[in-house]
């Protein structure tokens, strides 16, 4: 039976299984994982070379489903926008998985290739070569942040007593939840674009060659 299990496991059974722990337990074990395949460390360590690849893997495989911006020559903003919700929504769906991400360096290709877009669409606006990583840095930064906040309980303040009058009177006039969340993801990302532009039309043109 356990060579017959040995033959069944495959990465992609591999990768379902370690990221529904994840998702239940905000943990990944090798042990914990073979308990959930009904087989053996041993067993996954013919498929992987541990819990390392195994996360990239699932970052790779997260990667493919957020959309890449085109390079089509329309406005960058717009495009670093749309990628920005994309991305968050990915992240969104599996909170726990977020601190083994940034856990370890990334080499999964597709969230590469999705960081290299964004690169590649700052630097034609005119973002300097050693900004580009920063810029890159606080989006990435921002959007982690705000995939987390869509885990934060519906009521993230309250006050007793009558203690904060001014936030009391912001929470009740401001959307509750998801929609919070949402609505203050729009806007930080609206704020930040804005900053990124002023900052860019603040630079001199580099000169170019003929």
């Amino acid at each position: 039976m356990a060579q017959r299990r040995r033959r069944l496991l495959d990465v992609g059974m591999i990768l379902e299984a370690a990221l529904a722990l994840i998702d239940e337990h905000g943990r990944l074990t090798m042990g914990e994982l073979a308990g959930r395949l009904g087989s053996s460390a041993s067993s996954i360590y013919h498929h992987v070379s541990g819990r390392a690849e195994i996360v990239e893997l699932i970052r790779e495989r997260l990667a493919t489903q957020v959309d890449l911006p085109p390079l089509d020559g329309t406005d960058w903003a717009a495009q670093v926008t749309a990628w920005m919700h994309s991305y968050r929504r990915g992240l969104a769906a599996h909170p726990n998985l977020i601190p083994l991400l940034i856990g370890q360096t990334m080499t999964a290709g597709a969230a590469l290739e999705g960081y290299d877009r964004v690169a590649a669409l700052l630097a034609a606006a005119g973002c300097p070569a050693d900004e580009v990583v920063l810029w890159v840095t606080v989006l990435d930064s921002y959007a982690v942040g705000a995939a987390l906040e869509l885990a934060s309980p519906v009521d993230v303040w309250r006050s007793e007593g009558g203690r904060t009058p001014v936030l009391d009177a912001a929470v009740q006039a401001g959307p509750r939840g998801e929609a919070r969340a949402d609505a203050a993801f729009d806007l930080g990302l609206a704020a930040i674009l804005t900053g990124m532009q002023q900052r860019l039309a603040g630079l001199p043109v580099p000169d170019r060659a003929d």
